[in-house]
């Protein structure tokens, strides 16, 4: 697994996805909503209590929570 996650990117911040860690369920809505290995993604802003995220994926902006994001390895 590769040091950084998605829920470490700061705001502004691109990279590509890696792999996804995640199973059943949580795993087919995060590759529904294009988090797929090769993919770039940014964060786009951060709740001030910092969950949920907006980040910028294949041109949609979605909010996923802290918990599900670190589940997500970049490259």
């Amino acid at each position: 697994m590769n040091a950084t996650s998605l829920d470490l990117l700061a705001e502004g911040q691109q990279a590509r996805v890696g792999e996804i860690y995640a199973q059943g369920a949580l795993r087919r809505r995060l590759q529904d909503i294009g988090l797929t290995p090769g993919t770039r993604v940014r964060c786009l802003q951060k709740s001030p209590a910092g969950d949920p995220v907006a980040y910028l994926i294949r041109g949609a902006a979605i909010a996923l929570r802290r918990e599900d994001s670190r589940l997500v390895s970049l490259r």
